[in-house]
């Protein structure tokens, strides 16, 4: 397989994950960092990172946006549970 093919792979899984954490708001941060390490927080500061890796300038803001699909506070107060 060729770069070119293996970077429009990763690049579709990448979408399929956001799109899929998108449609799963039950999932909590905290579930996901317990269960696998990492959550949508983290996933956007990847985002944010390959982007200043290539000198694109993105703040936390956006980056968190590119994942949530919506600001984070907007989300965090839509479908953020409280801590028990």
């Amino acid at each position: 397989m060729g770069d070119n093919n293996r970077i429009e792979l990763e690049a579709a899984a990448f979408r399929r994950l956001v799109q899929h954490l998108r449609e799963r708001h039950d999932v909590q941060n905290i579930d996901l960092m317990q269960l696998v390490g990492f959550c949508r927080n983290c996933l956007s500061n990847w985002y944010m990172e390959a982007a200043a890796e290539r000198g694109i300038s993105l703040s936390k803001e956006q980056a968190r946006e590119s994942v949530y699909g919506m600001p984070y506070e907007a989300w965090k107060a839509k479908f953020q549970t409280p801590r028990p």
